[in-house]
């Protein structure tokens, strides 16, 4: 992965609506932005019960969008990422109608995950409160199959998402043919999406237990033989992710956004500050995704181990991003929409600052200094408002901060002053030679935050100001001498760019 800033964004709601109008808008209005380019699901069908993460066939690129050709040309522009999703398909795949069809005599039969292959001896109910599962209920569906047999299966996220036995031959020969598929079509980077539901053991939470860490591990050597970094896609305690960094080349910072929200909304950085004491090195940052802002991810875990914010603290900065949104994210949280994570909260990340440019600017100044390589989702790239005409038609939370850009709206987000001065300190972030040295945490009251990146002679300094909500960056020139800019939307523009 290179050292430079990365783009998360749907093939279809960023520019025309396929693959092709897609590469042009990188390659034209964005060109140099971006080292790399994550698409999310664009497999056959983009548009099923949970927005292209329940694939029914996830070796064929969803005709609408294009096709594997098209992934490869991208992918001589800039590396590619997709998903590989390890823990689920569709119930209308054609692996598991066949199943439904044929039963236990399905060359499928041993790829879906029934609650009695966990709990052959049955279930009891100590069994069943361990489970832990990022949503209201248990973890099961009962089907009716086409033969007349009655199955129950695991379904962690929707009754449309079955489960897959990844212990089961047929479920490492499934994701197999998924990373060939990558292999052949230029697809050099993966995020293995809600690996850390796939190991179901009873007794357990069946959530990153240590045969987990195994099977990511495992698949993770599965896909580097073919070329392909791993990142790995986990919610959860900050212990877990640090644990997870050991195993794999990639982990998401997923504590960084309510952390940077935290030190902003509250002006001081004590625990944004503990947090970079300690966090992977070896991360994508983000601020934004296609998902809410992780909450579980900075708060304690069900064993009672401390978080990186107090309870009461958390739920303050909840309430205030739903203030900060004129209670749109309340709309999109919780019981209030369908499709719902315990552990989210549905906002853009430009409408839980308020629409503050210049609050903004400095999250993003701080997500491209915090140690790792900065991934932005295109929302967040054009500093986007909530979307709650989407949301009303569609009753899914997170469908808030999943705008379909047409080209005017991309063109007219481009000239806002807080978008050009974004991509002013994405041009820094990308081409400054300080960010490929070593990264250090400066000594400051709780107020203030200092952090620097050194390499050699190269220096890059950012020095942020929470009471007063200002920040200078200070850095070296290639003669050697000391420029600097603030960070707001006039001076990043004339000194970042």
């Amino acid at each position: 992965m290179n050292n430079q800033v990365q783009l998360i964004t749907y093939a279809d709601r960023l520019g025309g609506g396929n693959l092709r109008d897609l590469h042009a808008l990188l390659c034209g209005p964005l060109g140099g932005l971006f080292g790399g380019v994550h698409l999310l699901p664009f497999y056959h069908a983009i548009d099923g019960a949970d927005a292209g993460f329940d694939p029914i066939d996830h070796t064929l690129v969803d005709p609408r969008l294009g096709t594997w050709d098209d992934i490869r040309t991208l992918s001589t522009e800039m590396p590619v990422m997709a998903d590989l999703i390890v823990n689920h398909l569709s119930a209308d795949s054609p692996q598991f109608r066949d199943f439904s069809a044929r039963g236990d005599r399905s060359p499928f039969a041993g790829l879906f995950l029934t609650r009695e292959r966990v709990f052959p001896q049955g279930a009891t109910e100590g069994d069943l409160r361990a489970i832990f599962r990022p949503r209201p209920g248990l973890p099961f569906t009962e089907r009716l199959l086409a033969n007349g047999e009655k199955r129950t299966f695991w379904t962690t996220f929707t009754p449309q998402q079955i489960d897959i036995d990844v212990d089961h031959p047929q479920g490492a020969a499934y994701l197999n043919a998924i990373l060939d598929r990558f292999n052949r079509s230029g697809v050099t980077m993966i995020r293995l999406d809600a690996a850390g539901y796939a190991v179901k053991r009873p007794g357990t939470s069946c959530f990153m237990i240590p045969e987990t860490y195994d099977f990511i591990s495992g698949l993770a050597a599965r896909a580097r033989a073919r070329g392909i970094e791993v990142l790995v896609e986990i919610h959860g305690h900050h212990r877990d992710q640090i644990e997870i960094a050991r195993h794999v080349d990639r982990v998401y910072d997923f504590a960084l956004p309510p952390l940077v929200l935290h030190a902003l909304l509250n002006r001081h950085a004590t625990a944004l500050k503990a947090w970079l004491a300690i966090s992977p090195r070896n991360c994508l940052t983000v601020l934004d995704t296609h998902d809410g802002i992780g909450i579980v991810d900075v708060g304690a875990d069900r064993a009672g181990h401390p978080g990186l914010i107090p309870p009461p603290e958390l739920d303050a900065l909840v309430e205030t991003i739903h203030a900060n949104s004129i209670g749109q994210s309340r709309q999109a949280t919780g019981a209030a929409a369908n499709n719902l994570d315990l552990y989210q909260v549905n906002c853009t990340y430009y409408d839980a600052l308020g629409r503050d440019d210049t609050a903004y600017l400095l999250a993003r100044a701080i997500q491209f200094f915090a140690p790792g390589v900065p991934q932005i989702y295109y929302t967040g790239l054009l500093a986007g408002h909530n979307d709650l005409d989407l949301l009303g038609r569609t009753k899914v939370g997170r469908d808030i901060n999943r705008h379909y850009y047409t080209p005017s709206e991309i063109e007219a987000a481009r000239r806002r002053p807080v978008v050009q001065a974004l991509f002013g300190l994405i041009r820094f972030r990308n081409t400054h030679p300080a960010f490929a040295g070593d990264f250090s945490v400066g000594a400051s009251s709780s107020r203030d935050l200092v952090l620097e990146w050194r390499s050699g002679s190269h220096r890059a300094v950012l020095a942020v100001d929470l009471g007063a909500r200002t920040a200078l960056v200070t850095h070296s020139t290639v003669g050697g001498n000391t420029a600097c800019f603030a960070v707001d939307p006039v001076s990043v523009c004339s000194g970042a760019a």
